[in-house]
């Protein structure tokens, strides 16, 4: 929703399809996204139940993980997950081309916690998300910095970009976009 992430713009998209992890005001802008007519899905997709906190959801409610799979590239949105995985759910997660997991703690897993997984699952490529960066101005002041993250790795790559393209290679398996900020 609108104002909900201080420093990163407002979500304004058209798309056929809408996808949340959970119903907080900041991951479930639906009302922003102009929903086009429906077409054939060219995705599998998969939702896994999970917990946004350590407690089963009792302090932060539960989470939805997606993976889509459209044949050639596997890519799974942890949301805003805040416990560890369970084997099934490490299972379904196996053979990712693509790994979206947040980082920044607090709210979710933290830096550490994320970097065991990606350890774990051996995605191709992996994008952090829900961290904060100072100087960019953006994130909530209580979560990390995405460095926390990426100096558990050799090997990182920082885009001045929102978006990757899944089968190309960017010299990395650590892939830190650029948001969409505010004013910019």
């Amino acid at each position: 929703g609108d104002g909900t992430v201080p420093g990163l713009s407002p979500v304004r998209e058209e798309a056929h399809m809408v996808i949340c992890s959970h119903e907080h005001g900041d991951h479930n802008g639906r009302e922003n996204v102009k929903i086009l007519p429906e077409r054939t899905c060219p995705f599998q997709i998969t939702q896994l139940n999970g917990y946004h906190d350590s407690k089963k959801g009792l302090l932060r409610g539960k989470n939805k993980m997606t993976i889509l799979d459209d044949g050639e590239s596997r890519i799974a949105h942890l949301g805003d997950i805040g416990s560890d995985l369970t084997r099934d759910q490490i299972e379904e997660c196996r053979n990712l081309d693509v790994l979206m997991i947040p980082v920044g703690g607090f709210f979710t897993i933290d830096a550490k916690k994320a970097a065991k997984i990606v350890r774990l699952l051996e995605p191709k490529k992996v994008i952090p998300m829900h961290y904060r960066d100072d100087q960019k101005g953006f994130g909530f002041n209580v979560i990390a910095k995405v460095e926390k993250f990426t100096k558990e790795f050799d090997k990182v790559v920082f885009l001045e970009q929102s978006s990757i393209d899944t089968g190309k290679e960017y010299g990395a398996q650590i892939i830190v976009l650029k948001p969409e900020l505010a004013g910019k």
